[in-house]
């Protein structure tokens, strides 16, 4: 990462969302308590949607949208430059979410389990390979490398290949199966092994199973170019009316789209389905197309400050707030509850924040999540007070 100062033009409805989506992300990772998470913040188990479930695609459009603005820099040519800084950052992003896998484990080992340093420290034979930042990476490291390499004419046609081919690979293989015989499970266990992946849950019976498995993937690349070809709409778009009309009707048109098929091909965020990718790259157009609207044409920004704090270090923030998690999920004290210990975390909620809301657990788990967003928002607006972007 490096820091840097910059005065740079940006369009402000785009960092607001950005912003918007990793303010969400903090918030579904962050309850006081799961068991108590009220039920638009938790994911859908298996097929559905819930607002929870937009939170990553809407970071994954966005990522899409920037994408093009940042490559249109460069005039989009495949040039050595260009490659080697699309593969330099699609690395980093993926080495930043394998480490923060790792620190998840050495803290859980060496303060939950007493582990030694070195025991903790060892556990690459175990470790979960991929995962959010992973899937990020890789979305957009092929999604910038096609963009660059094929003219602009041909990208919505790939896109739409990406998804059909990807929808006859469900069909056929058992995709929608909620077990380990379900085709995306299985090869994730022959490319990747058994003692990588994700454990996931039916009917409290576990399976192995990952959210952001290989071939899941390939939907959510093209997730990334249809972000792309919106970033297109609104930069040949000069006028700010127009751009959130046009918005509006390719979102329309995606969101119905998505969900008219789902009663053939579910929408599941689990197994990123076309309907998911079609639905939610639909919906995030329109918040896209709105905001546009109430900041840029109607001008209300005043409100705007707190989320902007979070877009324009998004990657920054979202990896303080997955540390200071770590941290007070890992450090273990005596439960103020029962017989043991507790984590720092249950230790707050339960001696502070429960008996504060009178012991509504939901509520308290809320108010959790929102004061854990506050917490990491602080050292944001001091870098944003200060023109400071950490990027890649």
């Amino acid at each position: 990462m490096k820091t840097i100062s910059s005065n740079n033009q940006r369009l402000l409805a785009l960092d607001i969302m950005r912003g918007i989506t990793i303010a969400g992300m903090i918030l579904v990772n962050n309850a006081g308590t799961w068991a108590s998470a009220y039920e638009p913040l938790r994911h859908a188990k298996w097929n559905g949607l819930t607002p929870t479930d937009l939170v990553f695609p809407f970071f994954m459009f966005i990522m899409g949208v920037s994408t093009y603005m940042s490559l249109r820099k460069g005039g989009f040519t495949p040039s050595k430059t260009t490659l080697l800084k699309i593969v330099r950052r699609a690395i980093v992003i993926f080495a930043v979410g394998l480490g923060l896998t790792w620190l998840s484990g050495f803290m859980y080992d060496y303060f939950a389990h007493g582990h030694t340093a070195a025991e903790a420290a060892n556990s690459f034979e175990r470790i979960r390979i991929l995962g959010v930042l992973q899937r990020l990476a890789l979305s957009y490291g092929a999604g910038a490398l096609i963009a660059v390499t094929l003219k602009q004419s041909r990208l919505p046609w790939v896109t739409g290949a990406l998804l059909a081919g990807y929808a006859v690979l469900m069909i056929a293989g058992n995709g929608y199966e909620h077990s380990e015989e379900n085709i995306l499970g299985k090869i994730d266990r022959m490319v990747l092994g058994s003692n990588h992946l994700y454990t996931d849950y039916h009917f409290e019976e576990p399976f192995l199973f990952d959210p952001e498995g290989l071939m899941s993937t390939i939907p959510s690349i093209a997730h990334v170019l249809i972000g792309f070809l919106c970033g297109k709409l609104i930069t040949e778009t000069k006028d700010r009316r127009e751009q959130m009309n046009k918005l509006f009707i390719a979102g329309t048109i995606m969101t119905f789209t998505g969900l008219l098929l789902s009663y053939g091909l579910p929408i599941n965020k689990k197994v990123w389905s076309p309907t998911f990718v079609l639905t939610t790259c639909g919906l995030a157009a329109q918040l896209l197309g709105i905001l546009i609207w109430i900041i840029d044409v109607k001008g209300y920004r005043r409100w705007t400050g707190f989320f902007k704090a979070f877009g324009v270090n998004p990657l920054y923030l979202y990896v303080q707030s997955c540390v200071l998690a770590y941290i007070l999920t890992a450090i273990q004290v005596p439960s103020p509850v029962a017989e043991g210990t507790t984590s720092m975390t249950g230790w707050l909620f339960y001696t502070i924040l429960d008996p504060a809301c009178r012991h509504d657990a939901q509520l308290a788990s809320l108010i959790w999540a929102l004061l854990f967003i506050l917490i990491n928002w602080i050292p944001g607006y001091i870098l944003e007070r200060k023109k400071i972007y950490i990027k890649i």
